[in-house]
């Protein structure tokens, strides 16, 4: 639909006359019980967990599994407008070198808003009609201290849960509470479903969970250890931020008035763990695959896509691009990215079954490099203190037990480095979103040149932090990118085969 074509306003009552080419839910969304929690209604959630969700309503006898979703925090007000307005509806867009189609999406059925009714949420949460809370909290909300791998309970988030219980803020305390109002009710616990980009993010919810219930009361811990399930999963799909363009796009290319629509790339996937107890979609039928050991899909994702969104993002802000086609556009990055996965993670991977590891090297380069999905590079490069320690230093360690290289993994932490001191070399700024951005620029400004100041943080390097080979190689590479520039610190480390270290 050209943008001289009258525009739709996008909600239940558009379902029926959508304009030409836009596809819309073909089930009666009023028939779906609202039985997953979704905790954390971001871009990704939608474009992915959601997308399989409305694909499996389309077949008969699935209506017993429907989303409501839930905004914890303040600046989900915003999604909150946009999501009550249309109804729960919004328009994914899929964008690939062939083009792009757009589908609007019915499986959230319903929004609540935690901060204006936290009760709202809790009994929710604690309804025995609600069999999975599911979540995408981000890499950073699991309250993990990345040095040694336990809780952070000293955490500001979990000193107000642990005090103020029927008023929570965080994931944790809305989970631990409607918990405990269904043991108290004699109900069985929901299943708990992270979502995220964690290796074992089941066994880290599981893990972080269990401890901030031990704090709050152990009787309650000891009762999930013995009957709440933590299925593990593997998620894969770039969504870049949703940007005014965007919703230009929706309107003058498919005629859709959408407050929050979506953007992201033909590619989707998704491996679960088949631990449910009471319940799950049929996911496989709709394209998921179901497994017992989500592991050796994990490994392989989060350290090579997701540690090559790191390579790329932080030289490629560095050199004053904004998208990630474009720094895949630029040979030097490409080599980086190609030669971090061939040399120094690669190795590293088990055999996957089903899946043809060089072929899915080869679609990575192809997905980044696509320049329809205009991924963000500030979005890829945020809160580096939780996804440098995921994706990155694992690869590090188990490198240095065996001897192996690490020279383009630690000039990706030394560019991560630079990028805090807040500034381009062109002098744009950069802005840090991180929940530690106060005291990463603080220590990047002090330390300039010098690495010291950064490494100190055991809470995020662990043993890394008096590794003299790690150590030596983040340094040098952050002097060089200081010294002599990002390309040529860039070209230095190209030139130094990982092949020949050890």
């Amino acid at each position: 639909m050209g943008k001289d074509n009258a525009t739709m306003v996008l909600n239940q009552a558009a379902l029926g006359h959508l304009p030409d080419g836009v596809a819309g839910p073909a089930y009666r969304r009023q028939d779906v019980a609202r039985s997953i929690v979704h905790i954390g209604v971001g871009g990704f959630f939608r474009s992915h967990q959601a997308v399989y969700l409305d694909r499996l309503l389309h077949l008969p006898g699935q209506t017993q599994w429907g989303y409501c979703g839930v905004g914890l925090l303040p600046h989900d007000a915003a999604m909150r407008d946009a999501m009550r307005t249309q109804d729960c509806l919004y328009t994914v867009v899929e964008r690939g070198v062939q083009g792009e189609s757009a589908r609007v999406i019915g499986s959230v059925l319903e929004f609540l808003y935690a901060p204006d009714d936290a009760e709202a949420v809790l009994e929710k949460m604690a309804d025995a009609g609600t069999r999975i809370v599911s979540l995408t909290i981000t890499e950073g909300g699991y309250y993990v201290n990345q040095g040694s791998g336990e809780f952070d309970a000293g955490h500001a988030d979990i000193a107000h849960d642990l005090a103020h219980p029927r008023t929570p803020r965080c994931s944790f305390g809305y989970l631990a509470e409607a918990l405990q109002r269904r043991r108290e009710r004699g109900l069985a616990p929901f299943t708990v479903m992270s979502c995220d980009n964690l290796q074992n993010n089941g066994d880290v919810m599981r893990k972080m969970l269990l401890a901030f219930t031990r704090l709050r009361d152990p009787g309650l811990s000891g009762w999930l250890a013995q009957h709440c399930a933590f299925p593990n999963s593997m998620v894969d799909r770039i969504t870049p931020a949703t940007t005014d363009e965007h919703r230009a796009l929706v309107r003058e290319r498919f005629g859709l008035a959408d407050a929050w629509p979506v953007m992201t790339e033909p590619f989707l996937q998704w491996v679960i763990e088949d631990h449910f107890p009471g319940g799950r979609p049929a996911w496989e039928l709709v394209g998921a695959q179901m497994t017992d050991d989500v592991l050796p899909y994990e490994k392989m994702k989060l350290r090579l896509l997701n540690a090559g969104h790191q390579s790329l993002c932080y030289i490629g802000m560095l050199f004053g691009y904004e998208f990630a086609h474009e720094a895949m556009a630029d040979a030097d990055i490409r080599q980086l990215f190609s030669d971090m996965m061939e040399l120094e993670v690669t190795a590293l991977l088990p055999l996957v079954a089903g899946i043809d590891l060089a072929d899915y090297k080869r679609t990575l380069i192809e997905r980044f490099a696509n320049p329809a999905i205009r991924d963000q590079l500030a979005r890829i490069g945020t809160e580096g203190s939780a996804r440098i320690p995921k994706f990155v230093l694992p690869s590090v360690r188990e490198q240095l037990e065996r001897g192996g290289p690490i020279t383009l993994l630690s000039f990706t932490v030394a560019c991560w480095f630079r990028y805090l001191n807040g500034s381009s070399e062109q002098g744009l700024a950069m802005p840090i979103n991180d929940p530690y951005a106060l005291r990463l620029r603080e220590l990047a400004l002090l330390g300039g040149a010098d690495a010291g100041p950064l490494l100190s943080l055991h809470e995020l390097f662990g043993e890394l932090s008096d590794q003299p080979r790690f150590v030596a190689q983040v340094g040098q590479a952050l002097a060089r990118l200081y010294r002599d520039g990002a390309r040529a610190a860039l070209r230095h480390a190209l030139a130094s085969p990982s092949t020949r270290e050890g």
